[in-house]
């Protein structure tokens, strides 16, 4: 058995626990003394002669005799490391005490404990509570739970849960996870763009691309691309644009694109087709002997009018015309493509529609009393607005106008139309929103100083255009203005384009710029292309972007800017 410890380890007592005694410690070093070593004796044997122990505690008087004596033990250095078969001497006395006392006591001995502690042991202290407060309730729970809890977390969060452990990893890296993020955000599949090239295959009979799950990380990588796009269009440097010249010094009148090809018609009574990736004009087509004031594109078919009265039907992938389509006996100043058929407007007053296939005359619309300026058609129906100031629906199947939209007091020279709600852009600075059923008027939008020029209409949300340099999104439930875009980095000129893409606005104008805007906030992002010549007589006539890529018509009409197509590439995978 071990032996007990003389009193003279008191002596090594440090300074603060000897005034907790109430003694004067003066100036004495808190160094701790030496210990004697440890004297053993006959009487210090724990046993009885029966063989037992005599230091249970039997008694009330016995338990505060150990008490005080455990307050007043000496703190020794033992030749034996502590351990569960070999614990300090009366620790069992002394945890049988904490037993015994209340939770309010406990707290308060827990409270001297730690006071009386040093830092070294204070840490020991909490490594030993802090893992069991930790539990990972993630991995306890099943998986289809566990994945319904990290569905709460927003991407970034996502991934830095992923950094945990091995099994969190697994979990947030799951396919139908991020499949969900890519729902929330409207990322590739689930992207406007995409769901309205979706709507448009569907009319046309055509199949509509599937999801499809090739790796377990598909959905992930497509929102990470997706990010990574976004901070291009931002923040990130621009890349130096390719220059696409070809129309010498002329206007580019029209212009579109889709899946990297690029068409534009110009004054020069030509069209020609260019590859957005390499800049290379793939064909000019040639035909029209006037200048192009018109087009649509659908996959590898453009149709075309012209000053010189006709619409041509062309094969982007030849070059060659399929059709020459006779009829009108003015200018084709507007057209609208869909389900294989092309409704033109012209300065003639009518509306005809088309087959691109046969190249035959299906329908003729008669009813305006002026130049037809703009059109809209779903599929179902045709809308059109006019130099006489009316907007009218028809029924092109049965030749009908079904209404006809009074209340602007200039010309119509914008349209939007999403099969429910009807709106037209007037030289009377008004926009108006009609009930495509009934006819009526819902809202008069009243903001803009000029000619709305421009309008691009998604989800109820309506962006114009104005030839008063703004820019302003409405509700067209509400007729409510939520933003405009304007402010110390506004355009200075006339707004000519615009386009949504995903969460920004693209506008260009006659100052030579195209700004880039927060769709949401309606904050001014950043200059996407400034012209040098911009403000002397340097125009951005035209854009057209997809989600990765910006195409710009610009020129000017003085001389001051060359005619030609810049494109802006913003792809994640494209290397710097």
């Amino acid at each position: 058995m071990e032996g007990v410890y003389p009193d003279v380890g008191y002596l090594s007592l440090n300074s603060n626990q000897r005034k907790r005694k109430g003694e004067d410690v003066g100036d004495e070093s808190p160094e701790i003394l030496p210990i004697k070593k440890p004297v053993t004796t006959d009487d210090d044997d724990p046993m009885d002669d029966s063989g037992t122990y005599c230091n249970q505690l039997d008694s009330p008087d016995e338990v505060q005799e150990v008490e005080v004596e455990a307050l007043d033990k000496v703190k020794v250095t033992r030749p034996v490391i502590p351990s569960k078969e070999n614990p300090p001497p009366q620790m069992d006395a002394w945890l049988h005490i904490f037993m015994g006392w209340t939770h309010a006591e406990r707290l308060m001995a827990i409270n001297e404990l730690i006071a009386s502690c040093e830092p070294t042991q204070v840490r020991h202290m909490m490594q030993v509570i802090e893992p069991q407060f930790q539990r990972d309730f993630i991995s306890l729970l099943p998986k289809e739970l566990a994945l319904y809890v990290l569905s709460f977390l927003d991407p970034k969060d996502l991934l830095k849960a992923a950094q945990t452990c091995k099994y969190w990893r697994i979990l947030a890296d799951d396919n139908l996870l991020w499949r969900e993020k890519c729902r929330e955000a409207g990322v590739g599949y689930f992207s406007a763009m995409s769901q309205r090239i979706h709507r448009s295959r569907h009319r046309q009979g055509l199949p509509v691309p599937q999801e499809v799950q090739t790796s377990p990380l598909r959905w992930k990588a497509i929102y990470m691309r997706q990010h990574n796009v976004e901070m291009n269009w931002r923040f990130r440097d621009l890349r130096p644009s390719k220059v696409l010249k070809g129309h010498d010094d002329h206007v580019i009148t029209c212009l579109q694109f889709s899946n990297n090809r690029i068409v534009s018609g110009s004054d020069d009574n030509t069209l020609k087709v260019w590859s957005a990736t390499t800049g290379k004009c793939l064909r000019t087509l040639l035909g029209h002997t006037g200048g192009v004031w018109s087009s649509q594109m659908s996959g590898a078919t453009i149709v075309s009018g012209s000053t010189d009265r006709t619409l041509r039907v062309w094969d982007a992938e030849t070059g060659n015309c399929l059709h020459t389509l006779y009829g009108h006996t003015s200018t084709v100043r507007c057209m609208h493509l869909c389900d294989r058929k092309v409704v033109s407007g012209s300065r003639d007053a009518t509306l005809r529609m088309w087959d691109v296939d046969t190249g035959d005359c299906l329908h003729v619309l008669v009813g305006h009393m002026a130049a037809v300026r703009c059109v809209q058609y779903n599929g179902h129906l045709v809308v059109s607005g006019a130099y006489d100031y009316m907007v009218r629906i028809w029924d092109p199947e049965r030749e009908e106008c079904l209404h006809q939209l009074s209340g602007h007091t200039n010309r119509v020279y914008s349209l939007q139309f999403d099969g429910i709600h009807v709106v037209s852009g007037s030289l009377d600075t008004s926009i108006r929103v009609w009930d495509v059923e009934t006819g009526s008027c819902k809202h008069t939008l009243m903001g803009h100083q000029s000619l709305t020029s421009g309008m691009e209409l998604r989800d109820n949300l309506l962006v114009s255009g104005n030839a008063d340099s703004t820019v302003k999104i409405w509700d067209v439930q509400t007729g409510q203005c939520l933003l405009t875009l304007s402010g110390a980095n506004k355009h200075l000129s006339a707004v000519t384009c615009l386009q949504l893409i995903n969460k920004f606005v693209i506008t260009s104008s006659d100052d030579g710029t195209v700004k880039l805007w927060d769709i949401k906030t309606g904050e001014f992002v950043r200059n996407l292309v400034a012209l040098s010549s911009g403000g002397s007589g340097g125009v951005v006539w035209r854009i057209r972007a997809s989600e990765t890529k910006l195409v710009c018509a610009v020129g000017s009409r003085n001389g001051t800017e060359e005619t030609k197509l810049l494109v802006l590439d913003f792809d994640a995978d494209t290397p710097k």
